[in-house]
Order: structure tokens, then C-alpha cells, then sequence
């Protein structure tokens, strides 16, 4: 039997239309395409690292900062989240891009009681489980009351929810936030609303050395440049409201503070070059080309002392 086949090029191919073998069944789907350096938070992955706040915002505008912005989550305040029909002022999740992950805090809470209870509420209303923790009871400088605070994230974290507090930022408290079930740990940079930028920086700092946990700084950050610092120091995300808000282009503002954001996060991964203290160090090389025609005294490639 001859072991060669005559080939008609003319002849259908292999699993082509008319030919008299099927075409082969199609193959699996393809995996979902990997994020490069993603923020996970319980396990789920986020490509940016930029947390929109969206409590001063109109509405109309609520939906050109998230998109200018990048975020995949935004935070809200549950009376923002108003599902009553004919409501005035509108219902924010109405306004929020789908996709988007929605982070309900628990403003307004005194005690760690009150804000398991406006977080089952949120839960309720379909916000999701994850919950940005807020329990302050001054009401000068809106600082959280941190002893609550950790109390709160035990409680939520017991009933499901995937809690990220806000605190003062104290190594002890962080600490006890893990163990309470924190998902991740959201230290200040100023008072809220302040825009002062990074006033608690040394302290962050330690949290970002010694909590193995995302570190999200959150309130004060005013401009992007403070942003893009604060991600240079090694913080997994931003969480950003007046700043934007408060800019006279909301949309133009937040697209600012993405690049940021992203910069800061590159630098970081590159790493930092190192800081003299004291002295300097030349760019170029001094030796070899300074030293005077008749400086006899100086060796080759030194520099005769007149010439320093």
C-alpha cells in the first residue's frame, strides 16, 4: 500500500465548511487575564489602587469623577443610599458605574453597636459586604475613637463583613485591628476634610513596616503630589474625597490624582535612591579633567587642592 497521499489543493481543508470531517469542538475559554500588582482585599483583586470618596459630591458629577478616576471602589454613606421613589436628593447608587465596588461607611456611629447596625443596614440595601468602619464621637476634630473602633471590626468581622477601619494611627491599636478581623487597616494622614496632606506620615510609616495587612490612607491627603508621596512610602491605596470634590474641575482633579497614584506606586516598586544626610555627592565624575596644566603636585586623575 502506497504510504503517500496525493494532496488536491483544490479540496476543502481539514474542518472547513464542506468538508467531510466536523470541525473540532471549540476549546475551554480563556482564563481571565491576570492584573499585574493588583490591591487584594479578602482575597479579591483590584487593578487600581485609588479609593473615591463620594460624600460631597453632586450627583451628576459622581459618575465623571469614578470614571476620570479609574476607582473601582467608592465609598458612600448609607443616607446617601436612598432607594425611596421620588427621594429629592436622588440615590447615589443610581449614579455609580456598574462594576464598581460599593464601600458603605458607618458615619454617623458613636459607639462600635451603632456601627454594626448601620452596616447590616447597608447590607440590606445590596451595598455589598465590604464596610469602611467609622466610629467618632468628637465632634471638633472628627478623630475616631479607636478603642470602639476595634470593637466594631470584631463584631463585623464576626457577622461576614469585610471590615476596613479608620483610625488614629497607633501601632498597638493596628495590631489589636488585625486580630479583631480587620481586612485592612486605614490610618489617617489629617483630620478629615483638612487637606493638610501628610501630617501623621512618621506613623503611617510603622504601620506600613509592620502590619502585614493593606495599608489605605485615609483623610487630609489634599493634593495629588501628597498622594503620590504617601504611595512612595510603600501604602497599598489612597482614599481621597475633599481634595476632589473641592477642586474647581472635580473630573480634571481626580484624573490628577490617578496619575499620582500610579506614580507613586511605580516609584516605590523601582525603589527610592538613597538620601545623604549630610554632604553631597557629585553626578558626574570630578576626577581626571579638573586638575590645572600646572599643578605638578596633584597625581593623574587627582584634583589639586586650588581646583576643588
Amino acid at each position: 500500500m502506497n504510504a503517500f497521499r496525493t494532496i488536491d489543493p483544490d479540496a476543502p481543508a481539514r474542518g472547513a465548511a464542506g468538508a467531510d470531517t466536523p470541525p473540532a469542538p471549540p476549546g475551554p475559554p480563556a482564563a481571565p487575564e491576570r492584573i499585574a500588582d493588583p490591591l487584594v482585599i479578602a482575597g479579591r483583586e483590584f487593578s487600581s489602587r485609588f479609593i473615591l470618596g463620594s460624600g460631597k459630591y453632586d450627583l451628576d458629577l459622581v459618575r465623571a469623577a469614578v470614571e476620570q478616576a479609574g476607582a473601582q471602589i467608592i465609598t458612600l454613606a448609607l443616607r446617601r443610599a436612598n432607594t425611596t421613589a421620588g427621594a429629592e436628593q436622588g440615590n447615589i447608587l443610581d449614579a455609580i458605574p456598574a462594576g464598581v465596588t460599593l464601600l458603605p461607611n458607618t458615619s454617623g456611629a458613636r459607639t462600635a453597636s451603632e456601627a454594626l447596625r448601620i452596616a447590616r443596614l447597608a447590607r440590606e440595601l445590596g451595598c455589598g459586604d465590604f464596610v469602611k468602619i467609622e466610629v467618632i464621637r468628637d465632634s471638633r476634630y472628627l478623630l475616631p475613637d479607636n478603642h470602639e473602633t476595634i470593637r466594631a471590626t470584631e463584631l463585623l468581622a464576626a457577622e461576614g463583613f469585610v471590615a476596613l477601619p479608620y483610625m488614629y494611627p497607633d501601632l498597638t491599636v493596628a495590631r489589636e485591628l488585625v486580630s479583631a478581623g480587620a481586612a485592612a487597616v486605614m490610618p489617617l494622614a489629617a483630620p478629615i476634610g483638612s487637606n493638610r496632606g501628610l501630617a501623621t506620615r512618621d506613623f503611617i510609616q510603622i504601620l506600613v513596616d509592620e502590619i502585614d495587612l493593606p495599608i489605605i490612607v485615609d483623610a487630609g491627603i489634599g493634593r495629588p503630589s501628597q498622594a503620590c508621596e504617601a504611595m512612595e512610602m510603600g501604602v497599598a491605596a489612597i482614599m481621597a474625597n475633599t481634595a476632589i470634590a473641592t477642586a474647581r474641575d472635580v473630573p480634571g482633579m481626580a484624573a490628577a490624582f490617578r496619575g499620582a497614584i500610579e506614580a507613586g506606586r511605580t516609584a516605590y516598586l523601582a525603589g527610592l535612591g538613597r538620601v545623604l544626610e549630610q554632604g553631597a555627592a557629585a553626578s558626574s565624575p570630578l576626577t581626571g579633567f579638573l586638575a590645572s596644566p600646572g599643578a605638578g603636585e596633584a597625581g593623574a586623575g587627582e584634583v589639586a587642592p586650588g581646583d576643588r
